[in-house]
């Protein structure tokens, strides 16, 4: 057994999984990494959809390294830090129209944490409705709005004056082939359980262009202006979750420009800075100046070199429009997925915007989730040298989140494993 391996089983805290994947990994360079032992893998799944441009982007790493050498930490809050001025700048020019005012964290909870007081400080109100199969961090109060009972079970009683709508999973509806008519049916509920399961004193909805941990459930088109209406008819702030869909990851550079709606409070985080911890929520002017003296702040927030980083992060982005490519190379996928859909009856649904590809594999026409066989299939992907994700709230969902500079070439063989990984399941599964 390799020496990390047994340090990990010794000392680091990994209860909360049910395994970690017996490699090492050693280094890493644009789509691929490498173990202690040399083996190269293919990576679909970017560090839980983190290093967009790639593992290792030169231009990332120099501007890291050029900011170290400047300055590590002063308390980018107490001071003024000039790549921290810089970053808010370039996220208030690409962010949704009237978006300019941003506070830097570290990661996706403690953003969406931070959104979640100042819209309450904002608003003056106190309850927030959330989505079933919403995923929206681990602290205790993000896992109050996360409506999935597999991630909060043994951590209640959670917060109180949370509400949840039903979400916009068209596959599981009554109606799977008419996601418009979902969509209707949604934004009704919603109306529903604001009448008459919050006392009307509701700051903010909160949900994911894209529901990631859900399962990568793509909300019908109509989706989220059918919900601001009925959010604007209550007074509500709908903030918009693309801690992991934004930054080019669905083929835009943040997911909710797909719905032609501008939400009040966006939060980002992953793909932020390539895999430097970094984490942000963006606002409207008015809507910021609601943090008075005292009321918020982060030690480590907008660290220089994190900041340093999402500036190269996202000038690359720009520079070789990868949102674009992201959305050519996704459909590209899903285009060969689906004809693999067509001859694998264990894949029921594939679904995704850009490379934010998400495959359901279900057992039968009810829908009875596969569960296992997920597992199996990200298994032989791994033994193949082909790093995926599983997940969805019935563990069935096989995710395709690769850095948005893989190549069709790459897609192709990932796909070829996908196919050998599916055979060598329903091949156990007769056994």
């Amino acid at each position: 057994m390799s020496d990390t391996i047994q340090k990990y089983k010794d000392y680091v805290m990994t209860g909360f999984l049910k395994s970690v994947a017996p490699i090492v990994v050693d280094h890493s360079s644009g789509v691929k990494v490498w173990d202690d032992q040399g083996r190269e893998y293919l990576d679909c799944f970017s560090g839980i959809s983190v290093v967009n441009v790639g593992h290792n982007h030169p231009r990332v790493i120099a501007a890291a390294k050029e900011q170290m050498d400047k300055l590590v930490h002063c308390s980018s809050y107490l001071y003024h830090v000039k790549p921290v001025a810089d970053l808010a700048e370039k996220i208030a020019r690409i962010a949704p129209h009237g978006l300019s005012k941003t506070f830097f964290g570290n990661g996706g909870a403690e953003a969406i944490e931070g959104a979640l007081k100042l819209a309450r400080l904002y608003s003056g109100k106190h309850e927030f409705i959330a989505l079933h199969a919403s995923f929206h961090g681990r602290t205790w109060g993000t896992l109050s709005i996360t409506g999935n009972q597999g991630r909060k079970k043994r951590g209640g009683p959670y917060a109180s004056g949370i509400a949840f709508a039903p979400a916009p999973y068209a596959y599981r509806s009554l109606w799977p082939d008419d996601p418009e008519r979902c969509a209707l049916h949604c934004a009704k509920c919603l109306d529903d359980v604001i009448r008459f399961e919050t006392s009307g004193d509701v700051a903010a909805f909160i949900a994911e262009p894209v529901l990631g941990e859900g399962g990568i459930l793509v909300p019908p088109s109509n989706y989220f202006r059918e919900i601001k209406k009925v959010l604007d008819r209550h007074g509500i702030l709908f903030i918009a979750d693309e801690v992991q869909s934004g930054f080019g990851r669905t083929g835009k550079m943040f997911s909710i420009e797909h719905y032609g709606v501008v939400p009040d409070i966006l939060v980002t985080a992953k793909g932020i800075a390539d895999g430097f911890p970094l984490s942000a929520f963006t606002t409207r002017p008015e809507i910021a100046a609601a943090f008075q003296p005292g009321d918020h702040l982060s030690t480590f927030g907008g660290n220089p070199i994190s900041c340093a980083a999402a500036l190269a992060n996202i000038e690359v982005m720009l520079e070789e429009n990868l949102p674009a490519r992201a959305a050519e190379t996704g459909e590209y996928a899903r285009k060969s997925l689906r004809e693999l859909q067509e001859k694998n009856s264990l894949i029921g649904e594939v679904r995704g915007h850009g490379l934010m590809i998400g495959v359901e594999l279900v057992r039968d026409e009810k829908l009875t989730p596969a569960n296992s066989e997920a597992e199996a299939v990200r298994d032989s992907l791994l033994r193949q040298g082909v790093l995926v994700g599983v997940g969805g709230v019935y563990g069935n969902v096989v995710r395709f989140q690769p850095p948005l500079v893989i190549t069709k070439a790459q897609i192709d063989h990932a796909i070829e494993a996908f196919r050998s990984a599916l055979a060598e399941v329903a091949q156990a599964a007769v056994a």
